[in-house]
């Protein structure tokens, strides 16, 4: 897609920038605090963020930092678009507490009440799960987030297809655990009530009635417009580095939405006006009374560590719920590939903080936020800023220490059980995806969907690490961190990989090998049908359009698929195959190739 720069949107954007700076006087709490948002931006090595500060109904300051662009040293403005990440949930929370208000659903039951035709992995979860489980993150689930953040899918239909695959680890509502894809089904809820997309029911529903018109659900639209920002990390602890733009639409109610800091500030006013716009309403107060109160409670975080006055970390519906200092605050972050955010509201101070970075992974949100809060507040003076320098140089030992012993496991002077190119393959898992490992030369590449692939570097035995590489082909010898271990079967085959993928289960998610399946023509497939006899038991061989089964008594039929001359697997069962034996063009035979065996019946005549 082509970028424009023009000169003349950029002087415009900077005239906004001074016009909204000089509102700040608006409010004399915040004297000088261009100053600390400064040195928290050089300290953090961020390329740029947006701020906006709401007291009541009105933006009391508006600023941008840095830049948007850092190679063309394009500022950033309070209007600059940043992808707000995950900050997208309190929307999809709203829009589905909008419906409950209008009576088209229940929070509290069971989920699949609205989603007919998906499930969770088993019977109880499927009956108990509800939709506020959902909002509040208590499903029993872990995270699974690479089964939607790397392995891609064409629709949302397919990912929900998914979820019956995915094992929880916990308890419906036994323990507090993040979980993208329940935002995700929350949104396919209400395209299901409404009969219209998410997209279309936030933006007729939330954004127009707040006047939020540039607000938009792709990169691809935020890079049409003429004020957005690219996303940055840092490398080697100094250098910014433009990273590329992750399309989110197909997990899009859970963190999609890409806004500014002014058009958010619209947002914040609606949730500390208890619903209302400019007069009207958009959210109902019962709603906005639930969605910013504790539904559950997140584990480890209840009781003070560092800070002595921030504690009672909750989960409310779509929101963190927590003690600031005394004060109640009400937020959540984003997090993206080169965006970081944090939207904040304290509604018995009728106070709305908005900070968007464009920072991967960025500490700065966090931070800005907390220095504007205790300004706004009127709080005993903390050095945040001391405090992120200090973080920092942790940051940098603790790597340089990891570094040191992450290889501490590794058993030395070990090697594959099989040459390379046995292990070559697809491996597939129905939560997940296909994994595909090729060989080329004397290496191994690992490649998952349309992401580029990753060298598989030998750890031990069958063990590989996955390294990245680079536009120029060069492996990155930090590594991802990531073991793959294949495992083979009594015959010798490998048939299986397991890949670390969901730390909090007690196993890897397990991919099964895939054989290649081949065009086999209808005639040739119905030479193979008859009946087959071995000993006094008949064996049946018959298709269904173009597929080819096997019957055998007292067994279920079994699907085939063509993997090799006259060979074909047993789609159902792992290390079993049926081989056809010729003589000349006719059938004469049919051997099952089995782990405990091989046996043959002969053709009927």
């Amino acid at each position: 897609m082509k970028l424009i720069p023009f000169i003349g949107l950029a002087l415009l954007a900077f005239t906004q920038a001074k016009a909204q700076q000089s509102d700040s006087l608006a409010d004399k709490r915040l004297a000088g605090i261009d100053s600390l948002l400064s040195t928290l931006l050089a300290d953090c090595k961020a390329a740029g963020f947006a701020v906006a500060v709401v007291k009541k109904d009105k933006i009391v300051y508006a600023k941008g930092f840095g830049y948007r662009n850092y190679a063309q040293k394009l500022p950033v403005t309070p209007n600059t678009l940043f992808a707000i990440g995950s900050s997208t949930k309190a929307f999809t929370c709203a829009l589905l507490g909008q419906l409950a208000h209008e009576g088209k659903l229940e929070l509290d039951k069971p989920a699949l009440t609205y989603l007919p035709g998906y499930h969770f992995y088993n019977e109880k979860m499927d009956a108990n799960i509800t939709i506020r489980d959902m909002m509040s993150h208590r499903t029993g689930l872990p995270r699974h987030d690479w089964s939607w953040y790397a392995f891609k899918t064409g629709s949302r239909d397919s990912l929900m297809k998914r979820l019956q695959y995915l094992e929880p680890n916990r308890g419906v509502r036994e323990y507090w655990q993040y979980n993208n894809l329940m935002y995700m089904a929350q949104g396919v809820i209400a395209e299901k009530l409404t009969g219209k997309p998410w997209e279309d029911n936030i933006r007729e529903r939330i954004l127009t009635p707040l006047g939020m018109t540039r607000t938009n659900f792709s990169v691809e639209d935020m890079q049409q417009d003429k004020d957005f920002a690219y996303g940055y990390t840092v490398k080697k602890d100094s250098v910014i580095e433009k990273m590329d733009f992750h399309d989110l639409s197909i997990i899009g109610p859970a963190g999609s939405i890409n806004s500014s800091a002014n058009e958010i500030a619209a947002w914040l006013i609606t949730w500390i006006n208890e619903g209302k716009y400019k007069g009207k309403d958009v959210l109902a107060p019962s709603y906005i009374e639930a969605a910013a109160a504790p539904q559950m409670v997140i584990p480890g975080a209840a009781l003070p560590k560092k800070h002595s006055d921030i504690h009672l970390l909750s989960y409310g519906l779509g929101w963190f719920v927590s003690s600031y200092r005394g004060h109640y605050e009400v937020e959540h972050g984003g997090n993206i590939d080169g965006f970081s955010a944090s939207v904040a509201f304290y509604p018995s101070d009728e106070l709305g903080i908005v900070v968007l970075s464009n920072q991967n992974g960025s500490s700065v949100p966090d931070y800005a936020r907390k220095l504007i809060a205790d300004r706004m507040l009127q709080l005993k003076y903390v050095d945040w800023n001391a405090e992120v320098r200090d973080n920092i140089k942790k940051a940098i030992a603790n790597r340089k220490t990891a570094s040191k012993t992450k290889n501490a496991d590794r058993i030395k002077g070990t090697r594959p059980s099989h040459q390379l190119s046995a292990y070559e393959g697809s491996f597939y898992n129905p939560g997940y995806g296909t994994i595909s490992i090729t060989q080329h030369k004397n290496a191994l590449y690992l490649k998952i969907g349309p992401k580029d692939s990753l060298y598989l570097s030998h750890f031990h035995y069958d063990v590989f690490e996955a390294k990245g590489i680079d536009d120029k082909g060069v492996v990155d010898s930090t590594g991802t961190g990531l073991r793959f271990t294949f495992r083979y079967n009594d015959t010798g085959r490998v048939e299986k990989l397991l890949a670390p993928l969901e730390s909090s289960l007690k196993s890897p998610i397990e991919f099964t090998y895939q054989p290649k399946q081949l065009a086999v023509p209808k005639s040739m497939l119905e030479k193979y049908t008859g009946e087959y006899l071995m000993g006094k038991a008949s064996v049946r061989v018959y298709t269904k359009g173009d597929v080819l089964y096997v019957f055998v008594p007292g067994q279920p039929e079994y699907e085939t698929s063509p993997t090799g001359e006259h060979t074909f697997t047993l789609t159902k069962l792992n290390g079993y195959k049926v081989r056809f034996g010729l003589k000349g063009q006719e059938v004469e035979s049919i051997t099952f190739l089995q782990p405990n065996g091989t046996f043959e019946a002969k053709k009927k005549k």
